[in-house]
């Protein structure tokens, strides 16, 4: 009867313990090393929820992330997120564009992005548009080219929208430059693939350079054909 007595006082006290800490000590500690582990996602220090739903998690040609694990990781980009975690379900880039968060004020680099597909594109499909962003960015990464958006599109000779160096201010109060900039942020996030994602080089398909054919043809977009 004593033994029943102490492991009874041993239950009350752990009870009174979960009561005023929220959980024991050893839940605690098998919740931590349950923890998914998250791939090259910042953790902020603090997060919005984004609510998570069965299934793979995903984005296209980027960051994979696992469902659940969306507490610590939200505010990073809300809408790769919510791709990821399955609560956001994009069956199209028009759809995609639309979801797109517009009217923060663009970092400098950024805007030149949306600048070159508002300039160079914007009369374009959309996904023409996504393509000409993703020279630029394919471009900062070669090596051979500047590291920045800015200076890949200021390049002399490069860019037919550029007039001595600099790009034009473009109409922000259009459509064309709401979508620009949904597309500049898009192709940044990679969360979504075009069918020139590894191209390099585009030309108009009414002019015939001749380095194109020294080039591998990867796809052509309505006027635009591109390379790598």
């Amino acid at each position: 009867m004593q033994f029943f007595g102490i492991r009874g006082a041993v239950t009350a006290a752990a009870m009174m313990f979960v009561t005023l800490c929220g959980t024991a000590p050893s839940a605690a500690r098998a919740e931590v090393g349950a923890a998914t582990p998250i791939v090259g996602a910042a953790i902020p220090t603090a997060a919005a929820a984004v609510p998570a739903t069965s299934g793979s998690a995903w984005i296209t040609q980027g960051t994979v992330i696992a469902p659940g694990a969306t507490q610590a990781v939200a505010a990073a980009a809300p809408v790769a997120m919510a791709m990821a975690t399955g609560a956001l379900h994009v069956d199209s880039l028009m759809q995609l564009v639309g979801d797109m968060p517009i009217g923060t004020e663009l970092a400098p680099d950024l805007k030149c992005l949306a600048q070159a597909v508002y300039f160079e594109a914007r009369g374009e499909p959309i996904e023409g548009q996504l393509a000409v962003a993703e020279v630029v960015i394919n471009r900062t990464k070669s090596g051979i080219y500047p590291a920045n958006y800015c200076d890949v599109i200021t390049q002399p000779a490069q860019f037919s929208f550029v007039r001595h160096g600099r790009i034009p201010a473009a109409d922000e109060s259009s459509s064309a430059w709401q979508r620009a900039q949904a597309i500049a942020e898009i192709a940044q996030q990679n969360l979504w693939q075009s069918k020139a994602a590894d191209a390099l080089y585009f030309h108009a398909t009414y002019v015939r350079p001749s380095w194109a054919r020294q080039k591998v043809e990867l796809a052509q977009i309505e006027t635009h054909i591109f390379y790598r």
